[in-house]
């Protein structure tokens, strides 16, 4: 993080005292906790926490605090200030002395949890059990091209999000210390790749519950759930014509001009069309019940859009018939902005 005004940051005078920081710091903690903001707040908290743990951590500490007031932007030399490398974190003690005693300490988390924040007394050093704290939900959507959605399968995407912090095991705590790696929020972010199997019945804004792959509960809280709303994306196949599918289909003239069936791939499988003799470009033929469903139990139609095309590569006998025709036929093409003769 870049140099910022501490005493700005927890909305303090530059003479104030320590019990002034103190309680500073314990109101905006307690409102800027992490796990008491969900979905799009949860990230911006989470800075914030962070610049407020990082301002109390300098001007709590006497010595830091001078450095602070008598150097500025440079009193640590210059060097950006980064939570998760530095080697100094604040004690158990530390913090007890900010929130008050033992009892303070466990109010701090009970104000904000109701009472679910408990100890664990044992051998060696006292241990800071995490509340137990379902994870919450995450809301992505999910774009998928409809040639994508009508092949089904499974598909897999990018999802953001958090994790368990592996340093802490997601308590905030490394032994009497608060985590440097998380800085006590208990989770990090990451990428998380998700496979995703396309449904039956799939249509334009379908919501799809994944349970459990939602952001990490806390504690022996269990995970939250990943909700994809789907958004079905037009390509140089198929497009959505309000509530239909339209599938382009490429034809070589004299596939139109004769007629011929093709196999056409819809949003309920295959099926085989009859195309008529002398199509034109631009013809559309309506398939009844082709389309995706409408949510009801029933399914909207799909429309086969012709547009007349040549193969990539034509043979030579092709060349040559479609020269003779250039050079016999008159210009009957009408329509658009042509009147006629030569274009």
């Amino acid at each position: 993080m870049k140099f910022q005004d501490y005493y700005e940051v927890l909305g303090i005078q530059r003479d104030a005292e320590a019990a002034a920081i103190k309680k500073a710091y314990r109101k905006l903690a307690l409102e800027w906790h992490p796990d008491r903001h969900q979905g799009a707040d949860k990230e911006g908290a989470e800075e914030t926490f962070k610049r407020i743990s990082e301002a109390y951590e300098v001007l709590s500490d006497p010595e830091k605090r001078e450095k602070y007031d008598r150097f500025g932007e440079n009193w640590e030399h210059g060097q950006d200030f980064d939570p998760g490398s530095g080697e100094r974190t604040m004690t158990r003690e530390e913090f007890e002395a900010a929130f008050g005693d033992s009892a303070g300490f466990s109010d701090f988390f009970q104000e904000m949890f109701g009472g679910q924040f408990r100890k664990d007394f044992g051998d060696g050093p006292r241990q800071h059990a995490r509340y137990r704290y379902r994870g919450a939900d995450v809301r992505a959507d999910l774009s998928l091209k409809l040639t994508d959605a009508i092949a089904g399968g499974k598909r897999s995407l990018e999802i953001p999000g958090r994790m368990s912090c592996p340093s802490c095991g997601g308590t905030g705590f490394v032994g009497e210390h608060i985590c440097p790696s998380c800085a006590g929020v208990g989770q990090v972010r990451r990428q998380r790749t998700v496979e995703l199997k396309i449904p039956e019945g799939i249509r334009q804004g379908l919501a799809l519950r994944l349970k459990g792959l939602g952001e990490p509960g806390q504690g022996d809280g269990e995970p939250g759930d990943l909700h994809l709303v789907l958004r079905l994306e037009d390509d140089e196949n198929y497009s959505m014509i309000g509530k239909d599918l339209e599938a382009r289909v490429r034809l070589a003239p004299w596939e139109a001009e004769s007629g011929v069936k093709l196999d056409i791939r819809t949003a309920k499988g295959v099926v085989t069309v009859t195309i008529p003799p002398g199509s034109r470009s631009g013809k559309r033929l309506r398939l009844r019940g082709q389309g995706f469903s409408d949510g009801h139990g029933n399914s909207e139609d799909c429309y086969v859009r012709l547009e007349m095309d040549l193969p990539v590569q034509l043979a030579s006998e092709q060349k040559d018939l479609l020269e003779k025709l250039s050079a016999t036929a008159g210009s009957e093409v009408v329509g658009g902005a042509r009147v006629g003769g030569d274009s």
